[in-house]
């Protein structure tokens, strides 16, 4: 699953992780009480990409099949938060990974999960 396409997915989901779960920590320790759902969910957004980054380079159907589940519910996270922040602006006092389908980080949270379910299940069938 890391040959090709698939290393340049290990290597973009690892840079999310280390972007989502800096940047939670940090607006965690120090602003918690402005913004505690945006941090929370970003916080939320770097596990998930921690998991996915593992399943990827672990290989094998059974980490296939998680990442595959995971990317899915990554998908899902993205439109749900992407769309709550354009419909409820004032719950979202800060930005999270995924508010506005990830445009503070150029779109890459809801260009990834796309990207990754086409080559896992490509994957499948190699």
């Amino acid at each position: 699953m890391i040959s090709g396409p698939g290393i340049l997915l290990v290597w973009l989901y690892g840079v999310m992780v280390v972007g989502a779960v800096s940047r939670s920590a940090y607006q965690i320790a120090t602003e918690f009480d402005r913004a505690p759902l945006a941090y929370t969910l970003s916080a939320l957004a770097g596990v998930v990409y921690g998991f996915i980054t593992y399943t990827l380079v672990r290989g094998g159907e059974t980490a296939r099949k998680a990442a595959l589940v995971c990317c899915a519910a990554e998908l899902v996270g993205v439109l749900a938060v992407g769309t709550w922040t354009l419909a409820e602006p004032s719950a979202f006092p800060d930005a999270t990974v995924w508010s506005d389908f990830g445009m503070g980080y150029l779109f890459i949270p809801v260009l990834l999960p796309l990207s990754a379910l086409y080559w896992l299940r490509r994957a499948r069938t190699a």
